[in-house]
């Protein structure tokens, strides 16, 4: 399928800095689109949100114009990608938000009336839809609300998976242990003093900078998120969709008006963090729960328990009695827009000519990262 893509950049040469979601995805297109592409990244193997996260391709919640715009095509990208590249575990499962309270059935049955309903493939099931759609949930809710076009990729394989597809072609060198310390006009220079030129530069950096590539966001309204996350033991049934629970009305644009006007605050300790739950299968069974919105502390290395706690709680309640233990828990942190625009989704400024910088989509990188790629490269 991606050589179906117009080669509109043949013998051209893009350099690419970042080997999260971002940087593997413009790497990806911008071969497609026959260029030669030479990718940096700072690790050994990125560390950083892109392999932290649930994979999630999370359609449901993004709010009406541009955004959802942008979901539905990176959707759609990534169906496409799948097809050539099968390791990077795509499915098209589809999410349950489940519903305990009359208030979130009232957020939910707003957001069917939407025109834009269709388009994400809502569905208002009964508890037992629920359960005949997706029989690993045992937990306690009075409905749920599906969306059909959300769907997966596994997030620590997806990377790699990219990158030996990229390498079999022969247009493609990915040079890892390579930190950015300065650009000059089409070109960025690693801390060997190696300059790196080409036509098109982009830099996909991610959340965790320092030096030079901290000072090249200094004044921009980005603002730094942290998740909280935790994986599984596997579960012994197969979990056939993503899910959510109510709490995820109040942190998704998609659902803000209706939340705004049927939901009451959030209780303490779970509006302390900013909490919400997601939960996501892994290929290999253990599931993948979290998440919070909190904005980063300074400093602040040592995960809480507390927050932990309460994603845990919840993923209880929805799972039931055959819910694993936690096996492993740990953080991360993205970058976010702070206050942007309706149509305002992620930040790209040019830094010198022929070099741009893409950062700032917070949370929604694994959802839009294939469509953001395909708009710098159009």
């Amino acid at each position: 399928m991606l050589n179906e893509i117009e080669a509109t950049l043949r013998g051209q040469r893009v350099v690419v800095v970042g080997g999260g979601v971002f940087g593997t995805t413009h790497a990806l297109f911008a071969l497609a689109r026959g260029a030669s592409v030479v990718h940096l990244e700072r690790d050994a193997v990125p560390s950083g949100a892109t392999v932290r996260n649930f994979g999630l391709i999370w359609v449901s919640g993004r709010a009406v114009g541009r955004e959802l715009t942008l979901a539905l095509r990176a959707r759609e990208l990534w169906e496409y990608v799948a097809v050539d590249v099968p390791g990077i575990g795509f499915r098209a499962n589809g999410s349950i938000t489940l519903i305990n309270d009359v208030r979130e059935l009232e957020v939910a049955q707003g957001a069917m009336m939407r025109p834009d309903a269709e388009a994400r493939q809502f569905e208002l099931l009964s508890p037992d839809e629920v359960v005949r759609r997706n029989p690993a949930l045992q937990g306690e809710f009075m409905s749920g609300l599906y969306c059909g076009r959300d769907a997966a990729v596994e997030s620590r394989a997806a990377l790699g998976a990219l990158r030996a597809y990229m390498e079999n072609s022969g247009s493609y060198e990915y040079l890892p242990g390579r930190e950015l310390v300065g650009v000059v006009d089409h070109a960025a220079i690693d801390h060997r003093g190696t300059h790196y030129a080409g036509d098109h530069v982009v830099l996909c950096l991610g959340a965790t900078l320092s030096g030079f590539a901290a000072e090249l966001f200094e004044g921009e309204p980005l603002r730094k998120v942290r998740l909280y996350m935790a994986e599984t033991e596997p579960l012994e049934q197969s979990l056939t969709t993503s899910v959510a629970n109510g709490d995820s009305f109040r942190y998704y644009p998609g659902f803000a008006e209706y939340a705004r006007e049927f939901l009451e605050d959030q209780p303490s300790p779970a509006a302390d963090h900013a909490i919400q739950l997601l939960c996501q299968q892994r290929l290999h069974g253990g599931l993948t729960i979290g998440d919070t919105h909190e904005p980063e502390v300074p400093g602040l290395f040592e995960t809480l328990d507390r927050p932990m706690d309460v994603i845990e709680a919840a993923a209880r309640l929805v799972i039931g009695p055959a819910m694993p233990r936690i096996e492993r828990r740990w953080s991360g942190v993205y970058h976010q827009l702070a206050d942007p625009a309706p149509d305002e989704i992620y930040l790209r400024k040019q830094v010198a000519r022929g070099v741009s910088a893409v950062t700032g989509a917070g949370g929604r990188g694994m959802t839009l990262a294939p469509a953001i790629a395909e708009e710098s490269f159009q």
